[in-house]
């Protein structure tokens, strides 16, 4: 590519520190930092983290293109090599045309077709949990979200049960590995990923546990040869279209970690940000409540009532507004670039964030006001490509996105039918980024059931 361009160093950016540059101001309060850099400076904003040279990207038309030059802009950054620690190389962390084949073999199983007969599953793990809850209880409402959750993608996956002793060990291998993703962020990501400090030896032998147990079920499933209907399943059959392959033991398993920490961590985080915000917003958990008592009267929600439910998917549509599942996105240049005018250098790593073009009031009026009825006109089309991309943008946008909506929209009517959720007292919910965003220290409320004239007692 041939453009005339000017040095990255010309643009103006916040005052650095001479060792850590930018790092030390990122890892004190990240979240801030990124709203600083988007509200402060326009379009793209040198950084140095550490020793990375890196740019902060804030105009929706210049996102768009590093989103679409996939083959530049490529996921080999000290943050996605962390996260590859823990799914491989997934569709969520691989590149080039390694990802383009394992896409064209996942694609199947995420047709409409496909993803609607796991509806009935969410609302039934969603009434099982219903039955565990009592009017007047205090529950950390996130702890419960990753529990029903982590329950809907391993019996959609494989066929299993929550209690198993693989749910376990990818539960215990995600919380760790939540934990130690933050800490390196906050370092800088300056150590090697497998560097052997204490905690890193810890996630990285939950990792080898999970493993272990992951393989043995694919094995298992290879054996026997039996068709479950799961996603596993449905992966074991894919077949490559040029050369007849199939994924190999190792392809499979990278695909089934990516799966379970998208389609279960990023949904229950969601969730979780949607409950606190309908219990600080009264009036619209109102016009939820109204809402599900008349399309549904007390019934259990099916796939074919989420078009009738336009306020239910408005409240999740505005909750993973305010807090996306993920805050920062990342890539580092393959080559040099010319973007805007300005030479990206090979190596450069460049960075956007849901978070702070989600917030901003360039696009959104009162940014940091709980309206989901700002949704009803059809803003999100009104919206430039760049502003609004909880699922990420461009030809790698989320390939579970279908699922994941519906899921939240199933589980935020089933359970809403049935509870109002209020904020335990004493308690302060701070936001964690970590590779998703959850509430550092959990989130209690108290459980009040609901009495209508559509809607009783599970």
């Amino acid at each position: 590519m041939i453009k005339t361009s000017q040095p990255l160093k010309q643009l103006p950016c916040p005052k650095a520190s001479f060792l850590l540059g930018h790092s030390a101001y990122f890892s004190q309060d990240p979240l801030q930092f990124l709203c600083d850099c988007a509200e402060q400076y326009d379009g793209i904003v040198p950084l140095r983290l550490g020793f990375s040279q890196s740019c902060f990207l804030s105009n929706p038309n210049v996102i768009v293109e590093v989103f679409r030059e996939r083959t530049v802009f490529i996921k080999n950054t000290p943050g996605w090599r962390a996260i590859q620690t823990l799914v491989g190389r997934g569709l969520l962390s691989s590149d080039g045309d390694y990802w383009v084949r394992q896409r064209k073999l996942t694609q199947p199983i995420f047709h409409q077709q496909r993803i609607a007969a796991y509806a009935d599953l969410m609302v039934k793990a969603s009434e099982r949990l219903l039955h565990r809850w009592q009017d007047g209880s205090v529950r950390d409402v996130h702890q419960d979200m990753m529990q029903l959750t982590l329950e809907i993608v391993v019996q959609s996956l494989l066929s299993t049960d929550i209690e198993g002793e693989a749910a376990q060990a990818i539960a215990h291998a995600l919380d760790l590995g939540m934990e130690w993703f933050a800490r390196q962020q906050k370092q800088g990501f300056l150590l090697p990923p497998r560097f052997p400090l204490p905690s890193t030896r810890r996630y990285l032998a939950a990792v080898s546990a999970m493993d272990n147990l992951i393989y043995q079920l694919i094995r298992q499933r290879r054996a026997s040869n039996i068709d479950k209907g799961d996603l596993l399943s449905m992966l074991l059959q894919v077949k490559d279209e040029t050369d007849g392959s199939q994924m190999s033991d190792r392809q499979l398993r990278d695909e089934l970690t990516t799966l379970v920490l998208a389609g279960h961590d990023t949904t229950a985080n969601a969730l979780a940000w949607t409950w606190m915000l309908l219990a600080q917003h009264p009036q619209v958990e109102a016009q939820l409540h109204q809402e599900l008592d008349n399309v549904l009267q007390g019934r259990s929600p099916t796939m074919a009532d989420i078009p009738a439910l336009p306020m239910t998917q408005n409240v999740i549509k505005e909750a993973m507004r305010l807090y996306p599942p993920v805050v920062l996105i990342a890539r580092s240049a393959s080559e040099d670039y010319v973007l805007q005018g300005y030479k990206i250098p090979k190596g450069c790593i460049v960075m956007t964030s849901p978070w702070a073009m989600q917030r901003s009031d360039r696009y959104f009026e009162n940014p940091l006001s709980f309206q989901p009825q700002r949704w009803q006109s059809d803003l999100e089309k009104t919206l430039p490509k760049g502003v609004y991309f909880p699922f990420g943008e461009g030809p790698r946008i989320c390939i579970g996105k279908g699922f994941a909506q519906m899921e939240a929209t199933l589980i935020l009517a089933t359970l809403a039918q049935q509870y109002q959720f209020r904020l335990a007292t004493e308690q302060a919910i701070e936001p964690f980024p970590s590779i998703t965003l959850r509430p550092k220290a959990g989130m209690r409320m108290s459980l009040r059931l609901r009495v209508s004239s559509g809607c009783g007692s599970t």
